[in-house]
């Protein structure tokens, strides 16, 4: 069965990588700072949990992929040329959450096309193939941007973005139907779809509702607060709610911290270039790590550099200038990618064995909503530290959260074990 629809994704993601990165330096082009830009990472992020769970409907109801891409695609391009003919934060506020909620529609589409295309014993291949194209489509992103900023402000980059979504949408007209139809909840059974899901460096990957939780869904979260314990799953699910809700304060105050430093718009991309590259590098390491460790003790370990990379841009990276001060943000930035990407490797594997029989649909769409309680919280929390303290305190909390996730994350390996030894 064909595949070149495989090729929409390095152009759209160039696009989708290139408005993350270039939407925070706007508003700070605009006259913005960490507070606005937290908020639009805060909606933007809000509306592609929103998005994923109203177009995983359409398609499961329909089935029409084609058609999710073609729409989603043509609002991506038509968001990138309003973004290039702005002059004021007004719009961006709009705009901000109509990118999270129409790039998110890409994910679930393309999760079902691997599995519709391809043999079931080939989706652990077609997915990590995706996986690469995306990661070139992000290389490619940070790559122009690094050398377009030389030249132009970030607006113009925004018709870039416009001309990568238009050949995305060029190459999705080229899809043909399938023969048969899988329902989004064969994701949940499938270790291959959940780390797909799981395994990419933007969080909006990372919302999949096969079905919407109700709050009986909740209650293994409910009774742990509670102080009782239903089940061990209940910690995983709040180690991960903590775990995004730290990193994302990380990378919300990130790009506005950099400018601080009076670094260009072209160095900013150069960064996320470096940071990018070690992302790619690590994707074909970390399974061996994770195989030689085991996915309990490599996920303790993934704690280890992310939680070192938010200390080193606490406290190293404001005390210094020049080159040492950009090998410091270097070494912060590659520091939480190398442990974002064992995290998520390890714990989706970790997640799919804890689901129980028969409920993977439900624990995945709670665990989607944890991620992106913590991802919008993280946001928030972001702008408001920076903008009533400092970036050195907003990072400590950052550090502070996710050390809160590993003391979590001990509570559920200790209570598995304890089951383990009782049965």
């Amino acid at each position: 069965m064909s595949k070149k629809w495989i090729w929409f994704i390095p152009p759209i993601n160039i696009a989708a990588e290139g408005l993350h990165t270039a939407i925070p330096l706007f508003v700070i082009h605009l006259g913005g700072g960490i507070r606005e830009v937290s908020i639009m990472v805060a909606i933007h992020y809000g509306a592609a949990a929103l998005g994923s769970i109203l177009w995983g409907k359409i398609l499961d109801k329909y089935h029409a992929k084609k058609a999710v891409l073609l729409v989603s695609f043509s609002a991506i391009v038509l968001c990138c040329m309003w973004l290039y003919f702005t002059n004021d934060l007004g719009p961006l506020y709009v705009v901000a959450p109509l990118s999270g909620f129409f790039l998110t529609a890409r994910s679930p589409v393309t999760q079902m096309l691997v599995m519709e295309t391809s043999m079931n014993n080939q989706w652990g291949k077609l997915f990590a193939r995706t996986s690469i194209l995306s990661t070139f489509g992000s290389l490619g992103a940070m790559l122009i941007g690094a050398v377009w900023s030389l030249y132009f402000d970030s607006r113009q980059y925004f018709a870039i973005c416009a001309i990568a979504s238009a050949v995305a949408l060029g190459i999705s007209t080229q899809i043909s139907k399938t023969n048969f139809h899988i329902e989004r909840h064969a994701i949940a059974h499938s270790v291959h779809g959940i780390q797909h899901a799981f395994g990419h460096f933007r969080m909006h990957h990372h919302f999949v509702f096969p079905k919407i939780p109700s709050i009986h869904d909740y209650k293994h979260v409910i009774s742990i607060l509670k102080g009782k314990i239903s089940h061990e799953i209940g910690f995983l699910f709040l180690a991960n709610l903590l775990f995004y809700f730290g990193s994302n304060i990380y990378f919300t105050a990130l790009t506005p911290f950099l400018k601080t430093l009076k670094m260009s718009d072209s160095t900013v991309f150069t960064l996320y270039l470096i940071q990018t590259c070690m992302m790619a590098a690590i994707f074909f390491v970390a399974p061996k790590i994770i195989s030689r460790l085991g996915e309990e003790k490599a996920t303790m370990l993934a704690y280890l550099p992310r939680i070192l990379g938010v200390m080193i841009a606490a406290f190293l990276i404001t005390i210094f200038s020049g080159y040492v001060l950009l090998s410091f943000a270097i070494l912060s930035m590659c520091l939480m990618v190398v442990g974002f990407s064992i995290f998520t490797t390890a714990n989706s594997v970790l997640f799919f064995k804890a689901i129980p029989k028969g409920f993977e649909g439900t624990y995945l769409g709670v665990n989607s909503s944890m991620i992106g309680m913590g991802v919008f919280g993280g946001a928030l929390t972001a702008g408001f530290v920076a903008t009533t303290f400092n970036y050195t305190m907003t990072f400590i909390a950052s550090s502070v959260v996710l050390f809160g996730s590993v003391v979590l994350f001990r509570f559920y390996l200790h209570h598995r074990l304890s089951e383990k030894t009782i049965h």
